[in-house]
């Protein structure tokens, strides 16, 4: 009789929230598109209700609704509509000094069609030891994103791990709670995995060791919404080898 390791129990649980949460009524299920208002006509966007523009300093985004209310918008602040029916919510979002709309909604095919998210099943060899040397200071690399749009990506420096007896360094960046975060494509990569997933490693330890769990390697939000501008992974950070671990594919039914 087989038992479940305690890392086993808690990523099963992990696997769960994961779950709940992208399903949520205005997770990233939800999201139906980003619309940026330099292509807004005379400040209109179609489907979207209200007249959006860029305030003259360019700081914030002016809204003025359809019954005539002016509100004025900053980054991650949301306009709900109140039509009747309506449950959308409309977040102002700010990237590179462009401003965009972005529309969330529960009733968005995309979240109505969601069946769960396929995994790779756990393996304890993919719980790995590795080491983050951060750079003298924070640098910016020119990446691809998903909208085919190149991008500043902010990286703070690298974390090196083994695997089969060769070393390894991913770019990464540092989150403002100390944790890390990257972007890595591997050998199962637009074929049994998405074509890029996302890690997020607990913040490492003042040595700088910490733990890098591959599996709990994730789908990046673009892998649920094509409303998302994911940044593809910087230059070193595809593996040449199979990643056999963490999230897949977005299942639907």
């Amino acid at each position: 009789m087989s038992t479940m390791s305690t890392e086993s129990i808690e990523w099963k649980a992990w696997r769960e929230q994961r779950a709940e949460a992208v399903s949520a009524p205005y997770g990233p299920l939800s999201l139906t598109g980003t619309y940026w208002l330099v292509d807004a006509v005379d400040g209109r966007i179609e489907g979207v209700p209200g007249h959006w523009t860029e305030s003259p300093d360019g700081e914030t985004v002016l809204l003025t609704t359809d019954a005539g209310d002016r509100l004025t918008l900053r980054p991650q602040d949301t306009y709900e509509p109140v039509t009747p029916g309506d449950d959308r919510r409309l977040v102002a979002i700010r990237r590179e000094g462009l401003w965009a709309v972005r529309i969330w909604d529960p009733a968005a095919p995309t979240r109505q069609a969601f069946a769960g998210i396929e995994v790779f099943e756990y393996d304890e060899r993919w719980v790995l030891p590795a080491l983050f040397r951060p750079y003298d200071e924070d640098r910016v690399v020119q990446v691809p994103n998903a909208d085919g749009v190149r991008r500043g990506l902010g990286v703070g420096g690298e974390l090196s791990f083994t695997v089969d007896g060769s070393e390894h360094a991913l770019t990464v960046a540092v989150e403002p709670d100390g944790d890390l975060w990257g972007v890595i494509a591997d050998a199962t990569s637009g074929a049994s995995s998405y074509r890029f997933r996302f890690i997020r490693p607990p913040a490492p330890a003042a040595d700088g060791s910490v733990v890098l769990d591959l599996n709990r390697a994730l789908l990046p939000p673009c892998a649920f919404s094509d409303g998302f501008i994911c940044p593809f992974p910087p230059p070193g950070n595809t593996l040449p080898f199979a990643v056999e671990a963490g999230e897949r594919q977005v299942r639907t039914g």
